[in-house]
């Protein structure tokens, strides 16, 4: 391991599982259910919905999504524990980006429940409908990218905000292993 880099390895699953809840939620924004009129024999007329797959999808970049953030914040245990970081740029970074990709995690995770829970109801459900012109309701387009997008910026505030912790935590071991050039303030006797 580079000094102040990281571990190469924590980068990797890091990314591996963001790219993995990505395309989850790309593949569950491209299966979303869409419903049809179907009039049955009494002449009542109600949606009928098709596969439930992207539900799963959802669930799946949600579980992922959240998979990464625990490793990055057990790792660094969530930056509250473990070894103090040094003052400076690059601990001032790593707050920023500590603060940032919580941001950007609670509004992913936000958009993947949502759109696997509106998903889910609109397939589960089935309403009577007597009106002439009814659509059948579905999740709206973009529900399951917002998520996927959110998805890619907290997989790079991660990695900014990983690779600035190990910098500052290195530096803090650095600056406390230096032979030190103080005067030493012992007494006279």
């Amino acid at each position: 391991m580079v000094e102040g880099k990281g571990s190469t390895l924590v980068h990797i699953l890091a990314v591996a599982l963001c790219l993995t809840a990505f395309g989850f939620a790309i593949a569950a924004e491209r299966r979303r259910s869409t419903g049809t009129i179907v009039t049955d024999i009494r002449n009542a007329t109600y949606c009928v919905y098709d596969s439930d797959v992207a539900t799963g999808y959802g669930v799946g970049a949600f579980l992922f999504l959240l998979s990464s953030q625990s490793l990055i914040m057990g790792v660094t245990k969530c930056m509250c524990f473990g070894k103090p970081l040094a003052p400076g740029g690059n601990r001032a970074w790593s707050i920023i980006y500590f603060a940032s990709s919580w941001l950007t995690f609670l509004i992913a995770e936000a958009c993947l429940t949502a759109g696997a829970t509106k998903n889910a109801y609109h397939t589960k459900y089935r309403h009577m409908v007597y009106a002439q012109n009814w659509t059948c309701e579905s999740l709206r387009k973009g529900v399951f990218i917002a998520g996927a997008v959110f998805v890619v910026f907290t997989m790079i505030l991660n990695v900014y905000y990983y690779m600035y912790f190990a910098k500052a935590t290195s530096q803090s071991a650095r600056k406390t292993n230096k032979a030190s050039s103080t005067v030493g303030m012992a007494s006279y006797a």
